[in-house]
């Protein structure tokens, strides 16, 4: 970070010498004021440009992976882990339960667990730490 900021100060010092070194003023008499007004414009657009380009460009993110370590850690079975990924798509209790073929309380049981086991109390508490965690995507 500190060398992004320290590039973009020296940009614009050499920017500052390249007004100097094409004698500001001489241009200010031999263009017109729009003429220099669209020069400087340019030049800064095309700085802001660059800038953002570098600033806002992000690799595109991997495949995701869980993590196997916090999963084995925290003890969700196999069937808690179903009734996670259930919750983080918005899916009631009902219809995690259609679903996946249990019955409701069954479903209220292992929502229990999960919730015990990342130590939380809601259900979206759960599937943001679930997120931290690298338990689902």
């Amino acid at each position: 970070m500190k060398r992004s900021i320290a590039g973009y100060a020296l940009a614009l010092v050499a920017l500052a010498f390249l007004l100097e070194w094409l004698e500001y003023r001489f241009l200010m008499r031999s263009l017109p004021t729009s003429g220099v007004i669209g020069l400087v414009a340019l030049i800064f657009i095309v700085l802001g440009i660059w800038v953002g380009l570098r600033v806002a460009r992000r690799d595109p993110p991997g495949p995701f992976e869980i993590n196997d370590r916090a999963l084995a850690s925290l003890g969700i079975s196999d069937r808690e882990y179903a009734v996670l990924e259930q919750l983080a798509a918005g899916q009631s209790n009902k219809e995690i339960a259609r679903d996946l073929g249990i019955s409701p309380n069954t479903v209220k049981t292992h929502v229990a667990h999960l919730y015990a086991k990342l130590s939380v109390s809601k259900r979206t508490e759960a599937v943001n730490k679930s997120r931290e965690l690298k338990l689902i995507p």
